[in-house]
């Protein structure tokens, strides 16, 4: 399983998937494990690792109520974890501010679990659990 993956929140997300599945491709020797140009979500691997998830902006700010900001939030850091609540309970505790509780979306997977926090800086992570 992932720990910490990088995923960049796209406006234009077909153009977006083009781009990085050339580069990742050709480039970093990654292969599309998940999603298609139509989106809204797309993820490339190498070894069984993440290298990189492509997520449409507007669904995320939809699901999660999560302001982002007139599209300053181009990335987004990913963490996977056992306990989401115990995470976000612990970031929130150490200078994160919590924008989208801990919440079930099953939507995104039967057993999946996240929360959005920004930290100290203003930078957005996802909390997840599956």
């Amino acid at each position: 399983m992932d720990a910490l993956y990088p995923r960049v929140l796209a406006s234009r997300f077909a153009e977006c998937f083009r781009f990085y599945d050339g580069l990742l491709t050709a480039v970093a020797g990654a292969h599309l494990v998940k999603g298609a140009e139509a989106g809204p979500y797309a993820n490339w691997d190498r070894d069984k690792e993440a290298v990189l998830a492509l997520l449409d902006r507007e669904m995320l700010a939809k699901v999660t109520g999560v302001d982002l900001d007139g599209g300053r939030d181009g990335t987004m850091l990913v963490l996977t974890v056992d306990d989401v609540d115990r995470a976000a309970a612990v970031g929130a505790a150490n200078g994160g501010r919590v924008v989208a509780p801990p919440s079930a979306r099953p939507e995104w997977g039967p057993t999946c679990r996240t929360a959005h926090l920004r930290d100290p800086d203003g930078n957005l992570l996802e909390l997840q659990s599956y």
